[in-house]
């Protein structure tokens, strides 16, 4: 009797602990694999997908980290230069604007 009431303690305090982890994993794989790739990363770079979850996101949605790589990439970027044979100004409309 003193064995079954041992498993049935210790089998309680293992479930009040595992059901709490187990529901923020499952939480967490949702959250980051029913937003389209644009919604995800509407906002900056902060939040949960810069931290830990970035691990998780690297591994549940592999296209949503790539695509967030090569926006990162993009977005450090600098524009072209001119070419030479390019006047420094560009007439748009009733609008001039000098390129300085």
């Amino acid at each position: 009797m003193q064995i079954l009431d041992a498993v049935l303690g210790w089998g309680t305090v293992a479930l009040i602990i595992a059901l709490p982890v187990l529901l923020g994993a499952v939480g967490l794989i949702v959250h980051f694999s029913s937003k389209p790739v644009e919604e995800k990363y509407a906002t900056g770079g902060g939040g949960l997908a810069g931290g830990f979850a970035g691990g998780l996101e690297e591994v549940f949605s592999p296209t949503a980290h790539d695509s967030r790589a090569e926006l990162d990439r993009m977005t450090k970027r600098t524009a072209p230069s001119p070419a030479p044979s390019d006047p420094p100004w560009t007439i748009t409309g009733d609008r001039i604007r000098i390129d300085v």
